[in-house]
């Protein structure tokens, strides 16, 4: 058997058996074709003893038929590797030497040329039928031999879910290895319509119950998942289930490169399915040509560009070519790590990596006086829940302060767009983080509304009221409007959980389960929701086209996930036996679910299904900048309870959970009861 694998590997190396010999081969298929025809038509009175004068005529016809051969290359591909299309263009090649030849020997009779035995044209159309057989079998069952002897004992069975043009792509990609990684022997359908029928020599199997004995019968222990069929796929979360308690392995696309298949799949680009991956959501389509027309040669600043989401917007606007790319973070080694890989996967742009803190509002004017950016992203912001919650003043002076002194140099060097970057617990928020960003959100909108008004008011001439005219003019100066500039549009986007940002609970269960548990969870009915961060930064590029000014856009993140299930989902594909969940309680200014909106709160759509727009409740602009004031001068004061005091007095609806801070909801429920038994 060695013997025989070593023999056709010497074969199928193109090195040791060059293109000539295939046509060598197909010459002599041609010709024995031209004998048994002749042979077996007796008007050609043809036979062993008359072979010799039929010489010329046999020469002949196997001359035109390799001249047609390299016409129409039949020799020059790989024949290990031969497809319909290959046994097409042996059809033409033999039919156009057949018709050739049939004229010549027509001729050849009119004219009584006696050098050669014209054949009939019976024999002519079995040669043309028997060669042509012949060709085809000759690649075919190089082609079978090939894919049987490719195959080592590191060959694994496969079924492929998909039989569409992602199925049948992974299908061909696969079988063009050498050596052979996986051998199909199945596909699965959703499709009760295809069901038990034959694609590419393989069963086609129903994705119902029985699917996993079938693999077993089968012996495949891998799961092959079209990209065309991810979506739907993730959608079978019992089937999933099954398969891991199976140990039977799934291989799916790696989610980023999902949404931009191309039809020739290749099997490289599958990996072994992470959580990321199975987790239920939906493809997301965005509009690219307008953020393009927004994007490309406008200089962008990115604030918080070292951070999980800022380092994805960073890439994402690269792609689009803009004129200047101002990076900002404060955090020194993520912000040399982003500048190493603009350099390296960005070399044409103009990229700044700045290290500064958006606090500093002397450092950020220099930004905005040197590079007068059109579009600001702003990213920056102290977000874990725990940290936050024992550092109010650093909340307030980072996230509150810190966007008030982007916003306002937004509007003193006319961006055209300011972007903020909000969260799902900045609505009925539980603890400082969400409160912190939620003040962020009432002061963007109220200096949204408030600029917008001037600039109508300038519009529409200068006041007659003097009183009103010495207003504008003061406001302008407070909020230092150059009429000559653009007027800041405001937008602010809201979202939650992003799937592997720095400190989600997936890197930490990924840890926990590597040195064997326990998985530690908080609550068994706590729930969140989650997104890819490449899509949540590809929704905020469509919210900043869409947005006129003063919206505040909620995502639509699909299905909440039990992060206990998740836990679960997690050792399941690890394979890692005897992990444990234990848990551990909430933590502080914990809640057990995310919401999007406000009670109080409406959405109205907008013109993508994922993009809703809160209708919120609005503040004036004098309000908004009295209350970030008073909470400045107290957070200088690291005084948490009067801070945090302060805080649910700007937003009614802020009520502490897990958190020192109850104490607070304690005393106003309190003074309220009191004060409604006075009344």
């Amino acid at each position: 058997m060695n013997l025989i694998r070593r023999l056709f590997s010497w074969y199928f190396n193109r090195r040791k058996f060059p293109y000539w010999g295939i046509l060598l081969i197909d010459a002599f298929i041609v010709f024995l074709s031209c004998c048994v025809a002749l042979y077996l038509n007796p008007v050609d009175n043809f036979n062993w003893s008359t072979i010799s004068s039929y010489g010329l005529t046999l020469m002949l016809i196997v001359f035109v038929y390799g001249l047609s051969f390299s016409v129409f290359h039949t020799y020059t591909g790989i024949v290990r590797f031969s497809t319909f299309v290959d046994l097409q263009y042996v059809v033409f090649a033999n039919a156009s030497a057949a018709i050739v030849s049939t004229i010549f020997f027509v001729g050849c009779r009119a004219l009584h040329i006696p050098f050669f035995h014209c054949p009939s044209l019976l024999s002519t159309l079995v040669i043309f039928t028997l060669s042509t057989l012949l060709m085809w079998l000759e690649r075919v069952a190089v082609k079978r031999l090939y894919d049987t002897f490719r195959q080592d004992s590191n060959t694994k069975n496969v079924f492929i879910y998909g039989v569409s043009t992602g199925g049948v792509s992974l299908a061909k990609s696969i079988q063009g290895q050498n050596p052979l990684q996986y051998k199909l022997v199945g596909f699965v359908t959703p499709n009760e319509e295809l069901y038990s029928k034959y694609l590419m020599g393989a069963l086609v199997y129903h994705d119902n119950e029985r699917l996993i004995t079938h693999m077993q019968e089968k012996h495949a222990r891998i799961l092959l998942v079209s990209p065309l069929q991810s979506e739907y796929f993730r959608s079978r979360q019992k089937l999933i289930s099954d398969l891991l308690a199976h140990n039977i392995r799934i291989l799916m696309m790696p989610a980023a490169e999902e949404w931009n298949t191309q039809k020739n799949l290749s099997h490289s680009q599958l990996h072994e399915v992470e959580i990321e991956d199975l987790l239920p959501r939906k493809k997301i389509e965005v509009d690219m040509d307008a953020i393009g027309q927004m994007l490309t040669g406008k200089r962008i600043l990115i604030t918080g560009a070292a951070g999980s989401i800022g380092s994805e917007m960073s890439n994402q606007v690269a792609k689009f070519a803009p004129a200047e790319l101002i990076l900002v973070d404060q955090a020194e080694t993520p912000m040399h790590n982003v500048r190493l890989y603009m350099a390296e996967q960005h070399k044409e742009l103009k990229v700044w990596t700045i290290v500064g803190s958006i606090t500093n509002e002397k450092q950020m004017e220099e930004i905005f006086r040197t590079h007068r950016p059109e579009y600001v992203f702003h990213a920056a912001a102290y977000k874990h829940v725990p940290m936050m919650e024992d550092n109010p003043s650093m909340a307030i002076q980072n996230n509150v302060y810190g966007t008030r002194v982007i916003a306002d140099l937004s509007v003193k060097y006319g961006t055209r767009k300011f972007v903020m970057i909000s969260t799902d617990k900045a609505v009925n928020p539980t603890n400082v983080m969400g409160c912190s960003k939620r003040i962020c959100e009432i002061y963007c909108q109220s200096l949204n509304h408030k600029i917008q008004q001037l600039h109508k008011k300038t519009q529409e001439g200068t006041p007659a009221d003097t009183t009103a005219k010495a207003n504008d003019a003061k406001d302008a100066a407070l909020l230092q409007v150059d009429g000559s500039l653009p007027v800041t549009q405001f937008v602010t986007t809201r979202f939650g959980n992003v799937l592997g940002s720095n400190g989600s609970v997936i890197p930490i269960f990924k840890k926990q389960i590597k040195k064997g548990g326990p998985v530690t969870v908080t609550h068994p009915d706590i729930i969140r929701f989650f997104m890819l961060i490449s899509e949540a930064c590809r929704l905020v590029l469509e919210a900043g086209t869409m947005g006129k000014g003063g919206e505040i856009f909620v995502f639509d993140m699909g299905e909440p996930v039990r992060i206990a299930d998740l836990a679960q989902r997690m050792i399941e594909l690890s394979h890692t036996p005897n992990v444990k969940i234990v848990y551990t309680g909430l933590r502080k200014g914990e809640k057990l679910y995310e919401e999007v909106l406000n009670n109080d709160e409406l959405t109205k759509p907008t013109c993508h299904p994922k993009i809703k727009v809160a209708a919120v409740r609005e503040y004036p602009y004098e309000l908004a900048l009295q209350n970030e004031n008073e909470l400045y001068e107290l957070a200088l004061t690291f005084n948490d309870l009067a801070i945090v005091r302060k805080m649910k007095a700007i937003v009614p609806e802020y009520k502490s959970q897990n958190s020192k801070y109850q104490i607070l909801d304690e005393a106003n429920d309190t003074d309220t009861t009191a004060q409604t038994t006075q009344a």
